[in-house]
C-alpha cells in the first residue's frame, strides 16, 4: 500500500494515512490580516483539493469554497484543512491570528508538528506573534515563515526578510534567510511591478507562475546576477547547521557543493527546529490553477518539516497520577490521542477533533476519556468510558468518512457527549492521562443575567456546552455578590461566546456591571442596645442585649465574646444572640456589604421568664448591632489584588503610570530575560475589571498579566460616599 490511499464516502473523498511518516501535521500563525485563511485556499487549490469553479474534484464543492471565504472574514476558530502532496497527507492546522482567541492557536501548537508563521509585507509582525515565536523556540518546533501579500503595491519583500531576520533570528540570525527571490514582471503605467515568479537560491532556476501554473526555465544573465549575493548566505547559513563539519572548511576553500548535499543538509536542519527559511505566497488570479509561491511551499512542508514519528515522546500518567511509560507515535501500540478542540453541531451533536499520539482509533469502539487539571475553569474531573461514533475529516462544510485515524493523523469523532477540550482518549482496559497544555487564564469578567424565563431554562446546559468547548472561558457563580460571571480573554472573545449561546443553544443573556466583593468594618469602638419587646396577647417576646463592637487587623473575621455576669442573659440564649448578630453581619450595615474584622462582645442583657425565646434574642442581637453602627464611622473596603504584569521593556514605563492612574501601587520591577521585564504591583480590583484589554492597548498586544487575591483594605472616602450612593440607586460602582 502507497503512503496515502484515498476511501470514498458519502460526504466525498477522505484522505487517509497508513502510516505516520505519511502525515505532516502544520499550523498556520500570524495575526489577523496577515493571509493565513487566504494562504489554506491557495494551497488546498494548488493541493487539487479545492476547484475554483465549483466542479467536484478531490470531494470538494463550492460550498467548500463558500466556507472557507466565511471563515476568511472573521476567523475565529481553530479549523483543518487536509490535502495531498507528493503522496503525503497534510494536515493543516489554521488558527485565528485575535489575541482574544489565543486558545484556539495554543490548541493548534499542540495538534502540529511544524509552524508555519504568516507575515504581512505589506503589514509587518507585530508583537504577540513574535512571542508565540519564542514559545516555539522554548519547545524547539521547527518553523518557517512565509511572507504573504507581496503582490500589494507596497510590499518590500527584501525589506520584510530583513525584518523577518531581526523578528525571528535573535539567536542566529544566519539561520533566518529566504529560499527564493521575487521575479518582477515591468512596471505599469502606476510603477508597479508585479511579481509573477520566484528565484530558487539552490537550484539556480526560475518559476514562473504568470501563465496560471508553474513554470521553470533558467535563469537569464540579470537574474543570476541578482542570485549570487542572497545565495552565498543561505548557503553558508546551511553549512553551518550541517552534521558535516568538512562541508564548511569545502566551501571556504572554492569547493562546489552539491546542491542535492545541501537541500538534505537544509531539510534536516528544519525538522530539527534550528534553521527557518523564508518562503513568499500569493493566491491565485481569476482562472489560475496555482498560487505563486504554493509548489514550493509545500514542497517545503513534506520535505523539510518532521513527521509525527520524529516527535519526541509523550509523557503519559495514569488518571490517579501514577507514572506510565512514555508512548510513542505507534500505530500499533496503547491507544493515547487528545481533544484539541470540541464544537457543537445542530444536526450531529458535540463533534470532537482528536489528535491520536499513539495506536489507532477505530469507530464504534469503546475508550475512556479522561480529563483533569481544569476544575478551576468549570472543567469537573472525569473519568468515564464511552463509544466513539463515526471518524471523519473535514473540509469546509463536509465531513468524509474515515475507516480509521493512525498514530500521528487527525480526525473528528462524533458522539463523544462527556469528552472536552484537553481530554485524553485511551483504551478502555488501560486508561492513560496526557497532562493539558497550558491556557491562558481568562481575566475579563461578563456578569449575565437571563433574558427571560424561557431563557433561565436553559441557562446552565448552554454555558456548561460553551465552557466544554472552550477551555479559555471559565464560568463563577460568585457567592459574595451571587453573580453568574463568564470570565474570558476579550470582549471579541465574549461576543462570540454571547452569539454561540443565542444561535447555538438558544439561550439569551443580557449583560450587567460586573460587582466586586466589597466589606464593611468599623473605624473604631461602638457599642449598641438591642430592645425587642412585643406584648400582643398570648406569649409575647422579650430580649434585650447590651454589646461592645471593636475592630481588629485585616483578616480577623467576626469574634463573638461572651462576657455576661450574673445570668443576666440565660445561657441557653446567648448562642441566639450571636445568631442574630452574625446574620446582620452577612447583611451589611451602611451599604448592604458583609461586616468583618470586628469583635463584638456581648456585655449585659435582660430576659424573661415567659416571654424571652432564641427567635427574640436573635432580633434583639441584631438590633444591637445596627445601634452600634449608628454611633461610629463605618469603613468600606474594597479588595485588592496583587498583579504580576510581564511587558517588553520599551513598556514598561507606561505600564508603570497606567498601575498609577488606577490607584495601584507598584511594590518592585524585575527584569524576566528576553528583553522584557516583570512589573509588581498591588491595585484595587474594582480599577481592573477591564484590564485585559487595556494592558493590551497600552502595550500594543505584548503584555500579560497574572493576578491574585491579597486582601481587603479600606476605600477612599470620596469612593466609597459614591458607592453608598449608588448602592442606594441599586447600583454598583464598576
Amino acid at each position: 500500500m502507497g503512503a496515502t490511499s484515498h476511501q470514498s464516502g458519502a460526504a466525498g473523498r477522505a484522505l487517509t494515512a497508513d502510516r505516520p511518516s505519511s502525515v505532516r501535521n502544520v499550523v498556520l500563525v500570524g495575526h489577523s490580516g496577515s493571509g493565513k485563511t487566504t494562504l489554506v485556499e491557495a494551497l488546498a487549490l494548488t493541493a487539487g483539493a479545492l476547484n475554483r469553479a465549483g466542479r467536484v474534484e478531490d470531494g470538494a464543492t463550492v460550498s467548500d469554497y463558500d466556507e472557507i471565504e466565511h471563515r476568511r472574514q472573521r476567523s475565529v476558530q481553530l479549523s483543518l484543512v487536509p490535502v495531498e502532496w507528493a503522496g503525503i497527507k497534510i494536515n493543516i492546522l489554521d488558527t485565528p491570528g485575535y489575541a482574544d482567541f489565543v486558545g484556539e492557536l495554543r490548541a493548534g501548537l499542540r495538534a502540529a508538528d511544524a509552524a508555519l508563521f504568516v507575515v504581512s509585507a505589506a503589514d509587518g509582525i507585530d508583537g504577540a506573534t513574535r512571542m508565540v515565536w519564542e514559545e516555539c523556540e522554548a519547545v524547539g518546533m521547527p518553523r518557517a515563515i512565509v511572507v504573504t501579500h507581496v503582490e500589494a503595491a507596497r510590499a518590500d519583500y527584501a525589506e520584510m526578510t530583513a525584518v523577518c531576520g531581526e523578528a525571528f533570528g535573535a539567536e542566529n540570525p544566519d539561520a533566518v534567510v529566504p529560499l527564493y527571490l521575487p521575479l518582477h514582471a515591468a512596471p505599469g503605467p502606476d510603477g508597479h511591478a508585479p511579481v509573477t515568479g520566484l528565484v530558487g537560491l539552490l537550484s539556480r532556476r526560475v518559476y514562473d507562475y504568470s501563465s496560471g501554473t508553474r513554470a521553470e526555465r533558467d535563469p537569464g544573465p540579470a537574474e543570476l546576477a541578482l542570485i549570487d549575493g542572497a545565495r552565498s548566505r543561505l548557503i553558508e547559513g546551511i553549512i553551518a547547521e550541517s552534521e558535516d563539519e568538512s562541508l564548511m572548511d569545502r566551501y571556504l576553500g572554492g569547493a562546489d557543493i552539491d546542491v542535492k548535499t545541501l537541500v538534505d543538509d537544509l531539510e534536516r536542519a528544519v525538522a530539527r527546529g534550528t534553521f527557518h527559511p523564508v518562503l513568499m505566497a500569493s493566491p491565485a488570479a481569476e482562472g489560475a490553477r496555482q498560487g505563486l509561491g504554493t509548489v514550493e511551499l509545500l514542497e517545503l512542508i513534506t520535505g523539510g518539516f518532521p513527521t509525527p514519528a520524529e516527535r519526541a515522546p509523550v509523557t503519559v500518567t495514569a488518571p490517579d497520577g501514577s507514572p506510565r511509560p512514555a508512548v510513542t507515535c505507534d500505530p500499533a501500540g496503547p491507544l493515547v490521542a487528545e481533544v484539541v478542540k470540541t464544537s457543537s453541531d445542530p444536526y450531529v451533536g458535540r463533534v470532537s477533533l482528536v489528535r491520536v499520539f499513539s495506536g489507532t482509533l477505530r469507530p464504534e469502539e469503546t475508550v475512556h476519556v479522561s480529563g483533569h487539571g481544569l476544575a478551576d475553569r468549570g472543567h469537573e474531573d472525569h473519568d468515564v468510558d464511552e463509544r466513539v461514533g463515526a471518524l471523519t475529516s473535514p473540509f469546509g462544510k463536509q465531513q468524509r468518512t474515515l475507516a480509521t485515524c493512525i498514530a500521528g493523523d487527525l480526525a473528528c469523532v462524533a458522539k463523544l457527549t462527556r469528552a472536552e477540550t484537553g481530554d485524553t482518549l485511551s483504551a478502555k482496559g488501560s486508561p492513560l492521562l496526557m497532562e493539558p497544555w497550558p491556557m491562558p487564564e481568562p481575566l475579563l469578567p461578563l456578569a449575565i443575567e437571563a433574558h427571560s424565563k424561557a431563557d433561565e431554562d436553559k441557562l446552565s446546559q448552554g454555558l456548561a456546552r460553551l465552557v466544554a468547548e472552550d477551555p479559555t472561558m471559565r464560568l463563577e457563580q460568585n457567592p459574595h455578590t451571587h453573580q453568574l460571571v463568564l470570565w474570558s480573554l476579550g470582549e471579541a472573545h465574549q461576543d462570540v461566546a454571547l452569539e454561540r449561546l443565542r444561535t447555538r443553544y438558544g439561550v439569551q443573556v443580557d449583560p450587567v456591571p460586573h460587582r466586586v466583593s466589597l466589606r464593611e468594618t468599623f473605624g473604631a469602638r461602638a457599642t449598641g442596645r438591642g430592645r425587642h419587646v412585643k406584648q400582643s396577647g398570648g406569649h409575647g417576646q422579650f430580649a434585650i442585649c447590651e454589646i461592645e463592637v471593636e475592630p481588629l487587623p485585616p483578616g480577623s473575621g467576626i469574634e463573638f465574646v461572651d462576657k455576661v455576669v450574673g445570668g443576666a442573659v440565660p445561657r441557653q440564649f446567648i448562642p441566639s444572640v450571636e445568631k442574630g448578630v452574625r446574620a446582620q453581619a452577612a447583611r451589611g450595615l451602611a451599604a448592604g456589604h458583609p461586616l468583618v474584622d470586628v469583635r463584638i462582645t456581648l456585655r449585659d442583657g435582660k430576659a424573661h421568664s415567659v416571654d424571652s425565646s432564641d427567635a427574640a434574642f436573635q432580633t434583639a442581637g441584631a438590633l444591637a448591632l445596627r445601634e452600634a453602627a449608628a454611633d461610629a464611622p463605618i469603613h468600606l473596603l474594597e479588595p485588592v489584588a496583587e498583579l504580576d504584569v510581564l511587558v517588553p521593556d520599551a513598556y514598561v514605563g507606561p505600564v508603570m503610570s497606567d498601575l498609577a492612574g488606577r490607584r495601584g501601587r507598584v511594590v518592585g520591577t524585575e527584569q524576566a530575560g528576553s528583553g522584557r521585564s516583570r512589573v509588581r504591583a498591588e491595585i484595587p480590583e474594582i480599577e481592573i475589571g477591564r484590564y485585559a484589554v487595556d494592558l493590551r492597548s497600552v502595550s500594543h498586544g505584548t503584555g500579560r498579566f497574572s493576578r491574585s487575591y491579597a486582601r481587603h483594605e479600606p476605600m477612599p472616602a470620596h469612593l466609597a460616599d459614591k458607592m453608598r450612593e449608588q448602592t442606594e440607586k441599586g447600583s454598583q460602582l464598576t
